[in-house]
């Protein structure tokens, strides 16, 4: 079970716009600024690409900010990373908890009755989205913060809050009962991913 902390603030990556090193540099401009997990996210990139940005940001990153792959247990073992992160149509936690490794971290997604039962084998979930997002195009329809407080309560697992997440409504995320937040957009599309993750934080702990 992971450590409150490190789901504080979850920044999950967007595309590559260039080569690993410009992903990894904003990635750790991101835990400077006070993300607590970074999660791995590069929809487009085949499963050997993964892995060497995966190993390339566990390398660079402080020891305290675990990461996270999203989708492929097989890639994040392979990559030596923390855990995995994954949708109701991927491989459900049940399924890998009884092949991956000790202390490997499962994290699932959640946005409507029919997900409640993936949290069961999950050490956290992710609820949303929240509010609306084009950050992924399949995300769904927004739930707002009345419908992520009683999913969060059904659950009873460590919840971050996700989907059109940023400065301006993080404090509403947490207030609805979300252990934390996690963002693509606001963090890894702004200018300056540091100052933006810092902005964040300030807000949630309003």
């Amino acid at each position: 079970m992971l450590a409150p902390l490190a789901l504080t603030l979850v920044a999950i990556t967007d595309a590559l716009r260039g080569d690993a090193a410009e992903l990894v540099s904003r990635a750790c401009a991101a835990a400077r600024g006070g993300a607590t997990m970074i999660q791995l996210r590069l929809k487009d990139a085949d499963a050997r690409t993964t892995v060497e940005v995966a190993r390339a940001l566990i390398a660079s990153l402080p020891a305290d900010v675990p990461l996270i792959v999203n989708d492929r247990a097989d890639v994040a073992i392979a990559a030596g990373a923390a855990g995995v992160h994954v949708g109701p149509e991927d491989v459900p936690p049940s399924a890998l908890r009884r092949v991956v490794p000790p202390g490997f971290i499962i994290g699932a997604s959640v946005g409507t009755d029919a997900d409640l039962p993936l949290a069961a084998d999950a050490d956290y979930v992710g609820v949303g989205p929240v509010y609306a997002t084009d950050s992924k195009v399949d995300a769904g329809s927004a739930i707002g913060a009345p419908r992520l407080a009683d999913l969060i309560a059904r659950i009873r697992k460590p919840a971050v809050a996700i989907g059109g997440i940023d400065a301006s409504n993080a404090a509403a995320a947490m207030d609805a009962g979300a252990t934390g937040v996690a963002v693509i957009r606001a963090i890894f599309g702004a200018k300056d991913p540091e100052q933006a993750a810092r902005a964040i934080r300030a807000a949630m702990g309003r």
